[in-house]
């Protein structure tokens, strides 16, 4: 494994309506999710999406996270969070947005 893959983030799917991110969520991981997270929510294969996997994060895996929230919304589906680690949370509060994420 080299140093790249080790932070690599990644979108399962754990049920019919669920996924689970895991890794590092920054400015290098979340470009590879968007897409992923996107297609799937537009597909409405994914309602909930649980961070517990979540290892760590910065500005740009919150900006992942609001993104979701924007397709979801166009496509009119519902998304919700679960898990959201204690980092994004507090990323949220100072970016007065973490009613949208809990």
């Amino acid at each position: 494994m080299n140093d790249r893959s080790r932070f690599a983030a990644t979108l399962d799917s754990v049920g019919t309506d669920r996924a689970l991110v895991k890794g590092v969520l920054d400015f290098a991981t979340v470009g590879a999710l968007l897409a992923d997270g996107s297609r799937a929510i537009r597909d409405a294969r994914v309602a909930f999406i649980d961070l517990s996997g979540v290892t760590a994060s910065d500005s740009a895996g919150l900006a992942l996270l609001l993104e979701w929230l924007s397709v979801a919304r166009a496509a009119k589906v519902a998304l919700r969070y679960e898990n959201v680690p204690v980092q994004l949370q507090q990323l949220a509060r100072l970016s007065e947005v973490e009613e949208l994420l809990l």
